[in-house]
């Protein structure tokens, strides 16, 4: 046995390795990348290859048992369903809702705002839902990459992988800038007071944020000292920051006055759900949860508590908010970049603007934490899988946490948060997220309809025309809504082609049946968060498609010439080379 096959062998045992080892396998695993010889004749092959990729699907067992060997130590099981209701709470509220709230209830949708951030959290509750069902029954650290592998193949969990990295370095990074940004003002009213300007670079990257970067290193040199200890720690700030909110409500609403509510949607139900398109970025960060799993002592039990529990909350936390903002202050006068600290002021309570600014402190601070936490989980079972190289799926011996994993999201966010503003990562960040809670939609109904080798073709050609025109009808409709053609026409004729085929996949035989617990009301529930997730793409900023689209072809390329042939040498490393040779129709049959 030479070298590179005895590396190619990782067990869940790394004694007698060092941790911190280096090697060609490392880096470059599989036959295809052993010599420049051997790149060239993979490269020849690409299209075949490609194929392979497009329709392979993983398994259950395959994530379950198979890739966590990559990491040759385990992660440890110290999560209960306390420390992941916290760990959801603390991933979620972070400043979003200081910030967020007065632009769009001034900008967009008025007093209405409530019912903005009631739409978003909604749409991330059913996202939780599906969530929910697959790290139950598959709780294993990839969340929805491995999610969507299983489902809906290798070539979308990659692009699924990308976005997850994409999302991992632009979310971490923007809360570093925002951290920086409301310490500055809590020194001297200006958030760019602690930044350093350099005008030769362009706009919106011209800004040097140092503290930006310490504080990043700080919240991940904790996250991966050990996964209990950041819990605890987690869990005792959120409490004390859900006692700050509960203060400022309460405040809140003893200055509150009625007429302020007056007109309560002032700019039309456009108005509102363009403000539920941003607002819903302060929902963002529950998925992290679903990467603990495998660190989760009962799964079945913990996660349904700790994740829809949470959700459940924030979303009741958020609107009462939103309302007491509004209600305390006429939408007009509410300023859009500090609404609560000014609100405050005005009502003679200068030194509460201090208390709104340590609370928003304190939450970014427990969304890097948990945020980390999940980061460096997401990317460990990508590189199980050899999408990035297998270095980055090491589980440390002595901590159980993933160092080289987090070390690569701390570093690659530290840079970006470094030079780029945050109405430039803002963007970027929610289309990713949207995108891929969209997928899980589809993901959940594939996996409940679809059976390998027990589906049949005729069902299955239904599904898939079924789930193009439940995608269709939400595109067209988005489109119909945003450029202002056909008025309630175009809407209803798209809401009831919606409806009519979700009516149709309902009489579709199930091929699954969840074995502890399940998303209620299939095929509804689902088909109404991609729905919903794709109406909120569609309220974005042509900007963010274009800096998607971009990156999404950067990710294409990488995974031509790299990724494609990393993972099918992973999938057929147990095959002899003759039989490789003879065409890979056959061994991966796909979704037939």
């Amino acid at each position: 046995m030479d070298e590179r096959t005895q590396k190619s062998e990782p067990t869940s045992d790394g004694a007698g390795r060092s941790y911190w080892r280096l090697t060609k396998y490392d880096l470059f695993p599989g036959d295809s990348f052993h010599s420049l010889q051997s790149y060239r004749k993979a490269l020849s092959e690409t299209c075949p290859r490609l194929l392979d990729r497009l329709t392979d699907r993983s398994t259950d067992e395959y994530e379950l048992l198979k890739l966590p060997k990559a990491s040759e130590n385990d992660m440890r099981k110290c999560l209960t369903w306390w420390d992941l209701m916290w760990l959801s709470f603390g991933a979620v509220v972070g400043s979003g809702i200081f910030v967020i709230t007065g632009q769009e209830a001034r900008a967009h949708a008025g007093p209405a705002i409530v019912l903005s951030y009631a739409a978003s959290g909604l749409s991330a509750l059913l996202s939780a839902f599906c969530y929910t069902e697959f790290a139950v029954e598959i709780p294993v650290a990839g969340g929805s990459f491995s999610f969507l592998r299983i489902e809906l193949g290798d070539f979308v969990a990659f692009i699924a992988a990308g976005n997850i990295f994409l999302e991992a370095l632009v979310g971490a990074a923007g809360l570093g800038r925002s951290w920086t940004s409301y310490f500055s003002t809590m020194i001297k009213d200006d958030p760019d007071f602690l930044r350093i300007r350099v005008g030769a670079f362009k706009e919106g990257f011209n800004m040097l944020d140092p503290l930006a970067v310490t504080v990043l290193l700080i919240a991940n040199g904790i996250a991966v000292s050990g996964t209990r200890r950041t819990s605890i720690l987690n869990w005792l700030s959120s409490i004390a920051t859900t006692f700050i909110i509960g203060f400022i409500i309460v405040v809140a609403f003893i200055h509150a006055k009625t007429s302020n509510l007056v007109p309560f949607v002032p700019f039309g139900a456009k108005g509102v759900f363009e403000a539920a398109a941003v607002v819903f970025w302060s929902y963002t960060g529950f998925d992290m949860v679903a990467t603990m799993a495998e660190e989760t002592k009962k799964p079945s039990r913990d996660i349904p508590v700790g994740l829809i529990g949470s959700m459940t909350m924030i979303t009741l936390i958020y609107c009462v908010m939103a309302l007491a903002l509004t209600m305390m202050q006429k939408y007009t006068e509410i300023d859009k970049d500090a609404a609560y600290s000014v609100a405050f002021v005005k009502i003679g309570m200068n030194w509460a603007k201090y208390l709104v600014s340590i609370c928003a402190l304190k939450g970014m601070t427990t969304s890097l934490l948990a945020g980390s936490l999940g980061q460096a989980r997401y990317t460990t079972q990508i590189a199980r899988s050899h999408m990035i190289p297998p270095l980055f799926a090491r589980v440390h011996p002595r901590t159980g946490t993933p160092v080289n994993a987090t070390l690569l999201i701390t570093i690659g966010s530290a840079i970006i948060a470094f030079f780029s503003s945050l109405d430039v990562l803002s963007s970027v960040f929610s289309f990713s997220t949207l995108f891929i809670f969209m997928l899980m939609g589809v993901a959940l109904l594939v996996r409940r309809y679809y059976v390998r080798d027990r589906t049949s073709t005729n069902d299955f050609i239904k599904l898939v025309v079924l789930l193009c025109v439940v995608i269709g009808s939400c595109a067209v409709g988005t489109a119909l809504w945003s450029s202002g053609k056909l008025g309630w026409i175009g809407y209803s004729v798209s809401a009831i082609v919606w409806f009519v085929a979700t009516l149709v996949m309902a009489f579709l035989p199930k091929q699954r049946t969840p074995k502890v617990w399940g998303v209620p009301l299939v095929p509804w529930l689902p088909s109404l968060s991609i729905a919903m997730n794709v109406f909120l793409l569609g309220s974005l900023d042509p900007a963010a498609f274009w800096r998607f689209l971009i990156c999404s072809a950067i990710m294409l390329l990488y995974y031509v010439f790299i990724g494609v042939h990393t993972t099918y040498d992973l999938a057929h490393e147990d095959e002899p080379e003759s039989k490789q040779e003879e065409g890979n129709v056959g061994k991966n049959e796909g979704f037939l």
